[in-house]
């Protein structure tokens, strides 16, 4: 199976989208590209989508218990390029070229929309950096170069819902007055029958779309800005890492919807509590949604696994914004030699006080 790699139309070299530059730049020659004059390239290899998903759907009826499509050869040095069921973008151990498996995103699969990297792998490194800025503590793994230079950028597939939801509640509320005089302290408790309508327009409420990244890391760098969601091209994954969504569309949908019931009912609940109520306490509950979509997307995010004492640590960082997330350990070594040391100039001090008097 092969893969594709932009070349650069000058020289043949392979070619990368360039965040700070917006555009493709080779790093052989120099030259600059824009999306529109890498258009032709791709039209190289977009009427190869028909006949792959044809050939996949043939195999897969010869023989369902074939894993399909998890072997494939670098254009360049020929090495052969193993991935799992759900990379779309990879790279070649031996040469390093970016391996576009685009008959993994071809119809269901294929993302509407992208937001193309505005932050480079150099940005991704000195924010990690900054984490462990004053952190004497920090393990040597991760100030260590090595590791620090496999932060990679990956596309990750995200679901985007939209719809306008009107909720309603039905429930009682109370207003409680207390006075007194000179024998006795009053209270009395009103009871009302209480109802509140709204309406909320929600926009791109996100769900990770792939199962193997961790939910509560994806959603601590967001927010992203959907005001630059562009037209999905091959063309941008050039040069990054990238996967397809595991995570079907009606499981994500259920988990907004359930995300945005949550939002209207706590809202609904606290609007009527404020109505000068004591208390409110609601016995029916309703929504109706409308002109509900939801869209498959590609969202940039750089992103590093660092193992220490049997657990990898995560960091990843808004490859649009620049948002970076993660928790750095303390060395135990460290924190035992500090302590040594401290123990050993306190002695020291006390000796010392000692011979002097």
């Amino acid at each position: 199976m092969k893969t594709v790699d932009h070349k650069c139309p000058s020289c043949n070299a392979s070619i990368s989208y360039n965040p700070k530059e917006k555009n493709w730049v080779c790093e052989y020659c120099g030259s600059k590209f824009t999306l529109k004059e890498l258009k032709e390239n791709e039209k190289n290899f977009q009427g190869t989508n028909t006949n792959n998903s044809k050939e996949l759907k043939k195999n897969k009826n010869e023989n369902k218990n074939i894993i399909l499509m998890d072997e494939y050869y670098c254009e360049d040095c020929g090495a052969k390029i193993v991935a799992d069921i759900n990379t779309a973008a990879t790279f070649c151990v031996y040469c390093k070229n970016t391996a576009i498996l685009k008959t993994r995103l071809v119809d269901k699969f294929s993302p509407s929309k992208i937001i193309p990297f505005s932050k480079t792998k150099e940005d991704a490194i000195n924010a990690f950096k900054s984490i462990g800025k004053g952190k004497f503590l920090m393990p040597k793994a991760f100030s260590d170069t090595k590791n620090i230079e496999e932060l990679k950028g990956i596309y990750i597939p995200f679901w985007l819902y939209s719809c306008v939801m009107k909720g309603h509640v039905k429930g009682k509320g109370t207003r409680v007055m207390s006075w007194s005089d000179s024998n006795y302290i009053y209270t009395k408790t009103d009871t009302y029958n209480v109802e509140r309508d709204c309406t909320y327009n929600f926009d791109n409420i996100p769900v990770d779309g792939s199962i193997r990244f961790n939910d509560a890391i994806m959603n601590s760098i967001e927010p992203f800005d959907y005001s630059e969601l562009t037209d999905f091209s091959y063309s941008y994954l050039s040069g990054f890492l990238a996967e397809k969504y595991d995570l079907e569309k009606e499981d994500a949908k259920k988990i907004t919807i359930d995300r945005a019931m949550q939002t209207v009912y706590s809202d609904i609940q606290r609007k009527a509590s404020s109505g000068g109520y004591s208390s409110f306490i609601p016995e029916e509950k309703d929504t109706n949604i409308e002109s509900e979509t939801i869209d498959y997307v590609l969202l940039p995010v750089w992103m590093v696994n660092i193992k220490y004492e049997g657990k990898f640590y995560t960091f990843a960082m808004n490859g649009q914004t620049g948002k970076m997330i993660g928790d750095i350990p303390y060395s135990r070594k460290k924190a035992l030699l500090m302590w040594i040391l401290i123990f050993i100039v306190i002695f020291a001090i006390i000796a010392l006080i000692s011979y002097i008097v």
